[in-house]
């Protein structure tokens, strides 16, 4: 049998789901990235079955319920007040097209609808109409989601009375690379929205994206970040940098993909029973590059036409690929598959 090296880990610090964790120091992480490419899809592919149905896959949706004019200067964002990006600002939706939007995400398989209002951070003006939208989604039997920006816990509570589920705030990258990117807002703003959240007793939605000029070494901090949060979160959207023209990151080089569906197994092996999302970046990637982070570990999506302003595949493109691997949607069935579908012998 072939030696394979084993990664250092530090003693189990606490539980989530009942789960055994670790803390894991950013070389352990690293050490993660420097393995053998299958031996890491291995393992991350153990690590997934113990955990969740491996042919089935979350389908989320993701609306811009307030675009552009946003005061923060996330190179990467084309909704920035900052850059000219061609993207015009917007007032929030009204109640009635934010519904809409639901039920047609509902339709077409999505189990959670993500709503995402381009602020700073949401106005106290607003939190009443946002309380409506959340009430209004969960009467259609759609789990909820909300990104805003930062929020004091009194925002949260808000929320949180209002019936939201799950808050989505990224970390974006590690907090040596965070610098490079936003300077309007800091690493610590982040953490802080983070703890808010968990103290309103909302689920986390945290994540990253990656292409954004970070080395391994950040990857591997920002990964480590997110598995050290306490208790790490329970949705890690994994976003490959969409290069929009007029953002300080237009020029950025693409990441290699397989660095990319390492990212996923790494996610995957250091918090053993989050949902792991492909978001942003899915519109160039090809299906046997979707396959592959699938593989890795992925169990979620963004479906649909767009993320907030940037495209998306279509949801027959993404249904096609399911079928093609067999995949299914969560909550649907298992088909069943009869013996001459197998290619065994009929009677």
């Amino acid at each position: 049998m072939p030696h394979v090296a084993s990664v250092p880990l530090p003693l189990p610090r606490r539980t989530h789901s009942g789960v055994p964790e670790t803390r894991w120091t950013v070389s352990a992480v690293e050490a993660l990235f420097e393995r053998p490419f299958m031996d890491l899809l291995h393992e991350a592919q153990q690590i997934h079955r113990a955990h969740f149905d491996p042919n089935e896959v979350q389908l989320s949706t993701l609306l811009s319920i307030k675009t552009g004019g946003c005061a923060e200067d996330c190179g990467y964002c084309p909704q920035s007040a900052h850059f000219d990006t061609g993207v015009e600002a917007s007032k929030l939706m009204p109640l009635d097209e934010v519904l809409e939007a639901a039920q047609n995400a509902k339709s077409q398989g999505a189990t959670r609808f993500c709503m995402g209002a381009a602020w700073r951070s949401p106005k106290e003006r607003d939190m009443a109409r946002l309380a409506e939208m959340i009430q209004g989604v969960r009467q259609l039997g759609l789990e909820t989601c909300m990104t805003l920006g930062m929020l004091d816990l009194a925002q949260a509570r808000q929320l949180k009375d209002a019936g939201l589920d799950y808050y989505n705030h990224n970390l974006d990258t590690s907090p040596d690379h965070y610098g490079a990117v936003i300077s309007t807002r800091t690493y610590q703003d982040r953490l802080d929205t983070l703890q808010h959240v968990r103290g309103a007793g909302i689920h986390v939605c945290c994540g990253g994206i990656v292409g954004m000029g970070e080395t391994r070494a950040q990857r591997a901090g920002l990964i480590a970040q997110l598995a050290n949060l306490n208790p790490y979160p329970e949705s890690v959207p994994i976003n490959n940098l969409v290069a929009v023209p007029g953002t300080p990151l237009a020029q950025a080089d693409p990441i290699d993909p397989f660095e990319f569906v390492r990212t996923i197994a790494v996610a995957r092996i250091t918090m053993p029973s989050t949902m792991v999302r492909l978001s942003a970046g899915r519109e160039r990637m090809d299906d046997a590059m979707q396959a592959l982070c699938f593989a890795a570990g992925a169990n979620s999506i963004f479906y649909g036409d767009r993320l907030l302003t940037t495209r998306n595949p279509q949801a027959e493109r993404d249904l096609q690929l399911f079928r093609r691997l067999g995949l299914r949607p969560q909550g649907e069935r298992p088909s069943v598959v009869s013996e001459d579908q197998r290619g065994g012998l009929s009677a």
